[in-house]
């Protein structure tokens, strides 16, 4: 009888440090609202992703912001307080991911955002990033635009943190260049109607207009100034790579010229680039589960985010155990080493003052032919 009580304290025991050591990760995606169509992919994906990490098991726990910031802070509140989770991955869209930055600051717990995030002081210690920055994005459309003849541009952006970085990046690429941005403008995420900027762009007469939009409502400026009768080149934002735009932009979107990720085109890449077996593992995968050409550069985000996880925690797990605040600070610090790490969108190699990590192998341009993507050489 003690023999038998022993043994069952021993495999309680045992259980409970198996739990100890299950890796808790916190998901909030835009699966819903005006960034659904980018969120979508992700929460897809993270439906695809192993259940461990380096041998230990991994809870995924994945919540629907419906691309609000106030319903992003409140999930993660959750996954923090009732799922002790040990890490963020969020969120889809950049005010969200903002919002959530000031829990993961508070509570000290490393935030990996899909969304590209400005700097925030000290707080920009808790918070990585998987999209391209949108310096690096627009150098490249800089140079291309330069290489085209482009003089001047018109702008027009979300009203929010990710349209002011754009304008900000894209009026110091274009300066670099020589290159005039003779219009602004600005519109929500929910709009139904741009007529009164696009009249102000084109009252302007730029070479080349830049939309700094994001998935189906980054059509509707373009499709605006063409209806119009707009006559000049269209550039986008990575922000577009998705089947939806391509849907919803129709005849509208042809031509349109943009930077991305190199996963969009894995199968177009050079055999020599860094990216390309993560990339077409990760098509695999995907397409695997919903598809041939379902892909989008969003859930390759998330992929990458799971990436930079596997190279982490098992560092993370040589100094604390997961559910512990010392596990969370070890995985911050895991993350912020991580160096060159090839991923489907680029080659990660962090520091202190780089959450990011990419450089200009994260960047091809691409265009929009016969209602699909083409890389351009």
């Amino acid at each position: 009888m003690q023999i038998r009580k022993l043994a069952l304290l021993l495999s309680t025991l045992c259980a409970a440090g198996a739990a100890l050591a299950d890796i808790t990760v916190g998901v909030s995606v835009s699966a819903t609202g005006p960034a659904a169509s980018l969120g979508i992919p992700e929460k897809n994906t993270f439906a695809l992703l192993p259940q461990s990490i380096a041998g230990e098991k991994v809870k995924w726990i994945v919540l629907d912001d419906a691309t609000d910031p106030t319903a992003g802070v409140k999930n993660v509140r959750k996954m923090i307080s009732e799922d002790k989770a040990d890490v963020l991955i969020a969120a889809t869209a950049t005010p969200v991911s903002m919002a959530i930055l000031e829990v993961a600051f508070e509570t000290k717990t490393a935030q990996i955002a899909m969304a590209p995030v400005p700097p925030a002081g000290e707080k920009s210690a808790w918070i990585f990033s998987t999209p391209q920055n949108f310096g690096l994005m627009a150098t490249a459309i800089a140079e291309h635009m330069a290489a085209s003849g482009v003089k001047s541009i018109g702008f027009i952006g979300y009203a929010d943190p990710y349209g002011e970085l754009w304008l900000k990046a894209m009026q110091g690429a274009a300066d670099a260049k020589g290159i005039k941005v003779t219009a602004v403008e600005r519109y929500q995420r929910n709009d139904t109607s741009v007529t009164g900027q696009a009249l102000k762009i084109m009252a302007a007469n730029p070479d080349a207009v830049l939309v700094a939009g994001s998935g189906t409502p980054a059509v509707l400026p373009q499709s605006t100034l063409v209806e119009r009768g707009y006559k000049g080149k269209f550039y986008q934002t990575h922000g577009i790579a998705n089947r939806d735009f391509l849907r919803v932009g129709g005849k509208n979107v042809e031509g349109t010229i943009f930077p991305v990720g190199p996963m969009l085109l894995a199968e177009q890449l050079s055999d020599s680039h860094p990216s390309k077996k993560p990339a077409l593992d990760y098509v695999k995968l995907y397409e695997g589960a919903h598809g041939p050409n379902s892909r989008s550069t969003f859930g390759a985000h998330a992929y990458d985010a799971f990436l930079l996880l596997t190279r982490a925690v098992p560092e993370a797990m040589k100094k604390a155990k997961p559910g512990t605040p010392e596990f969370r600070v070890a995985l911050r610090d895991a993350l912020e080493n991580v160096k060159e790490l090839p991923a489907a969108h680029g080659v990660f190699s962090m520091s202190p003052t780089n959450h990011n990590g990419f450089d200009a192998r994260a960047a091809v341009m691409a265009t929009v032919s016969n209602g699909d993507w083409k890389l351009l050489k």
